[in-house]
């Protein structure tokens, strides 16, 4: 499958270029799965120590109206987060859309951090406890939204589920790219699985880009940058197959199991 990762800012002048950039390299690169940052082309609400319910109804309309421009992508899917109310809670869900179905919830994000600068927790009530497998065509994966990439007990199920791509669309600063990345590499190699993120960007450094493609050896296929917004690879699914059958996973796989025959006494 071919991929692509990015990063966008959410100024309306800024995003304008940008996203007209990145239809045209999707396009170029014959793109089958983009993914987006979280809350991509919407405006970061959790910025904002105090709900308000006036800004919560606009962001809400702009990214309905937003996400009406996924098929100028002229990409087989895409995936991202969005708001939206559910009932009497406000989520942050993530999304799959498709070219041939439209637009499709996935879980939302559950874990919440509340601190300055993200008081996602006043924003948002929690969403999805549970980490389930969804499925681009023929392709599995996991959704991990952010703050979701240090659920480290999630690789563990992915792994014996057999995902084959872990989604992070995120909104992390600048000065903690390396960290972030490193929770990356280690889901996949605990999963066994790609990892694939896609991150927000602004002038502030607030969201400080940085989208990449990992294998499931932890190799880091690709990372963008302002240089280079957007990254695009082909990957092949048999190496997450593979990946399953392979230390470290194997070595759980057979605690799992309760197969300890394989085991070595060292």
């Amino acid at each position: 499958m071919r991929v692509t990762v990015c990063e966008l800012p959410h100024e309306s002048g800024a995003l304008a270029e940008a996203w007209a950039a990145l239809c045209e390299h999707t396009v170029a690169h014959e793109s089958e799965l983009v993914l987006l940052p979280e809350f991509a082309l919407s405006e970061p609400v959790w910025e904002l120590e105090h709900f308000d319910a006036a800004r919560w109804t606009a962001v809400e309309t702009l990214s309905r109206r937003h996400l009406r421009r996924l098929p100028e992508l002229h990409a087989g899917y895409a995936v991202g987060t969005r708001p939206v109310r559910v009932d009497a809670s406000r989520l942050n869900q993530g999304y799959l859309w498709a070219a041939d179905g439209g637009i499709r919830p996935l879980r939302s994000k559950y874990f919440l951090p509340e601190e300055p600068g993200s008081w996602e927790a006043t924003w948002f009530q929690r969403g999805d406890p549970t980490f389930p497998v969804f499925h681009a065509g023929a392709v599995s994966f996991g959704l991990n939204i952010c703050t979701e990439l240090w659920a480290l007990e999630t690789y563990a199920a992915y792994a014996r589920l057999g995902v084959e791509l872990v989604l992070s669309p995120r909104a992390t600063a600048l000065e903690t790219t390396k960290t972030w990345l490193a929770a990356g590499v280690v889901g996949a190699v605990r999963s066994g699985a790609f990892s694939l993120s896609s991150n927000r960007v602004d002038p502030s450094g607030t969201c400080g880009g940085g989208g990449w493609i990992i294998d499931p050896t932890g190799d880091v296929l690709a990372f963008t940058s302002a240089a280079e917004p957007f990254a695009t690879r082909d990957i092949d699914m048999t190496r997450a197959a593979e990946a399953k059958e392979s230390y470290p996973r194997s070595v759980f796989a057979d605690l799992v199991s309760g197969d300890r025959s394989k085991r070595r006494v060292s």
